[in-house]
């Protein structure tokens, strides 16, 4: 009797892994590589996408930067800093060594 039951769980449980794999095998990305030239065309537009994403993106996110940069008041006291940096170096190099 346990080996009926056996069988019969086995049998279900093939039934049921058969009907998983046929659900599996209908998805659109299975469906997509089933054939090299749907399998080109499908990583083509994907490419495509994935392209214009990115460029969409970054031109926003290059656009955001610069606002916000181009907002903060602070900078040119960085910039004054600088020269005066720059004017001690070139003083340093003017003065001859004794």
């Amino acid at each position: 009797m346990t080996e009926d039951n056996t069988h019969t769980d086995l049998a279900a449980e093939l039934a049921a892994l058969r009907q998983e794999v046929h659900e599996l095998n209908q998805q659109r990305v299975i469906r997509a590589h089933s054939s090299w030239m749907r399998m080109l065309w499908f990583y083509f537009v994907r490419g495509l996408a994935v392209g214009l994403g990115t460029v969409i993106g970054a031109t926003f996110l290059v656009s955001m930067a610069a606002f916000f940069l181009s907002q903060i008041d602070f900078i040119p006291i960085i910039g004054d800093w600088a020269n005066l940096i720059v004017d001690e170096i070139t003083r340093d190099r003017m003065e001859p060594t004794q």
